[in-house]
């Protein structure tokens, strides 16, 4: 583990759209101690042709293809398998980070001595046009909280994995991301929002978040089967997770 590099964890499949604009999002860091490991889980299109070069200019960028598609929860782990920074960061292959997200962000963490943060971030469409609508952050979360509803966007998440005592993976289940949040802070830790726009999420018509009766199914499933609530535990935190959807919406 080396100190105080950023190990930024990007899955890809067929983004020949949007990859570029990524990676060049994360060149312009201002913080400039990270490697991107790039694992593209076969894609089909022009996407590595568009991945190498840079690969080829700069060698923090790192690409992984993977023997077979297996989904972004298994793309994630081959990343992560394969970091050696303190902080992992993720970053999908449709987002954008403003550049200076990572100095904000890990100079907080130092000062602050945090486990995991998260930041603000803007919707942004397929053309990369605002859609007008801010996601903001509370400056602090705790693992009963964080059951109400998920307010961890994936692609703001920076960990400090030196203190952790488990190595972070994603599970096959949905919603992988939450399940990661939960663990880390069942654990005791606390998540710290930073409320200040560092990053632009990609809302897509193909997105599989967008799906709402999906997600619902998804963390009604995480609370029964990952964090094992009884029923009428599960039934006060779904209420919850419901209307938090409804207000955010």
């Amino acid at each position: 583990m080396k100190k105080n590099l950023v190990s930024i964890i990007t899955p890809m499949y067929n983004s020949e759209k949007f990859i570029e604009e990524t990676i060049k999002s994360v060149i312009n860091q201002t913080y400039k101690d990270w490697e991107m490991i790039i694992v593209d889980d076969c894609s089909t299109d022009n996407s590595p042709n568009i991945v190498k070069p840079y690969v080829e200019i700069d060698p923090r960028i790192k690409y992984i293809r993977a023997k077979s598609n297996k989904g972004v929860s298994c793309a994630r782990n081959i990343a992560l398998d394969k970091a050696k920074g303190q902080f992992i960061a993720f970053l999908d292959s449709d987002d954008i980070w403003n550049e200076n997200k990572l100095e904000k962000q890990i100079g907080f963490m130092i000062e602050n001595n945090c486990a995991i943060t998260f930041t603000s971030y803007e919707l942004m469409d397929e053309n990369n046009e605002s859609l007008g609508k801010i996601i903001q952050v509370p400056k602090k979360v705790d693992y009963t909280t964080l059951l109400k509803g998920n307010v961890l966007g994936c692609l703001t998440v920076v960990v400090d994995k030196s203190r952790l005592d488990f190595d972070i993976k994603m599970s096959g289940v949905r919603h992988e991301d939450y399940v990661l949040w939960l663990s880390i802070l069942k654990q005791g830790n606390i998540a710290y929002g930073i409320n200040e726009v560092l990053a632009l999420y990609r809302k897509s018509s193909t997105s599989l978040s967008g799906n709402k009766i999906k997600a619902a199914m998804w963390t009604w499933n995480i609370y029964r089967n990952i964090e094992k609530m009884p029923l009428h535990k599960s039934v006060y935190y779904f209420v919850n997770y419901s209307i938090n959807g409804i207000k955010k919406s």
